[in-house]
């Protein structure tokens, strides 16, 4: 019995080693990036990705509660433009965004506040290319703590298919409006 006590200890023991450890070896920040080629100008995409008046057209989270209720404060477009949404729903909760950096159909970057979830940041970078723009959706986020970046390690498997549904949707959008003139 005493070399079996012994031996779940050291077994926990060189478990906490390797998470604490590990831990700190782990990247502190995580970046989550989808990319299309949209059949559309740039300026279509970026009338969509670049104005959250119409954030609700494509957003991946619209879909999930229709009763989200969404603010908006600042400018009409550009930068300080903000949102602020409330759910009841825990895929939705509560939360902001800010736009902080545009570059005219080619870039636009977000600060982020996502309530218990910590802060972040997005953006999208559009560019001319063969048959189209090439759009890129990107999202990255910094860890503090061990547990935060071991957690780090699902975020492309968390936010990814949000991504993808919501990026998918901004091509069908501006693939439209880009037909109808």
């Amino acid at each position: 019995m005493n070399k079996f006590i012994k031996g779940i200890i050291w077994l926990v023991t060189a478990f906490f080693v390797v998470f604490v450890g590990g831990g700190y070896i782990l990247p502190n920040e995580v970046t989550v990036e989808r990319h299309a080629v949209i059949n559309a100008p740039p300026e279509k995409i970026f009338a969509l990705v670049g104005n959250y008046k119409r954030f609700q057209e494509w957003s991946p989270w619209a879909d999930i509660d229709p009763a989200t209720v969404y603010k908006f404060e600042g400018p009409e477009t550009g930068v300080g433009q903000k949102m602020s949404w409330a759910s009841n729903n825990p895929n939705v909760g509560t939360g902001s965004q800010t736009i902080t950096e545009v570059t005219d159909n080619s870039h636009v970057a977000v600060d982020l506040d996502l309530g218990n979830m910590g802060k972040a940041l997005s953006f999208w970078d559009l560019k001319p290319a063969t048959t189209g723009t090439a759009a890129t959706w990107g999202f990255k986020m910094k860890f503090d703590g061990v547990l935060d970046r071991w957690m780090g390690l699902l975020m492309d498997r968390f936010i990814g298919p949000d991504y993808e549904k919501g990026l998918s949707k901004v091509k069908a959008l501006a693939e439209k409006e880009a037909a109808s003139g």
